[in-house]
């Protein structure tokens, strides 16, 4: 079963890559572009049949390793 884990910094939290982003995309005269945050996903493939199983292994592992609980937030989707 594939896994998808995407961690973006919570809202307040400088985004510098995103500044840096954005202020790139504006100067190539993408002009509707604001507020761009930079993430990251982590994709693997999940051994067995059990979709809660492995969406509560995800969280552990985003809790325990993948995520900064004290500036990033984070999405799982299972499929």
């Amino acid at each position: 079963m594939k896994v998808r884990v995407e961690v973006f910094l919570k809202p307040g939290v400088l985004d510098v890559q995103g500044k840096a982003t954005e202020a790139a995309l504006t100067g190539l005269g993408f002009k509707g572009v604001s507020e761009v945050r930079v993430g990251r996903v982590i994709a693997f493939d999940y051994a067995g049949d059990d979709r809660t199983a492995a969406e509560n292994e995800a969280k552990a592992m985003a809790d325990r390793l993948l995520a900064n609980a004290v500036i990033e937030s984070y999405r799982i989707e299972v499929g």
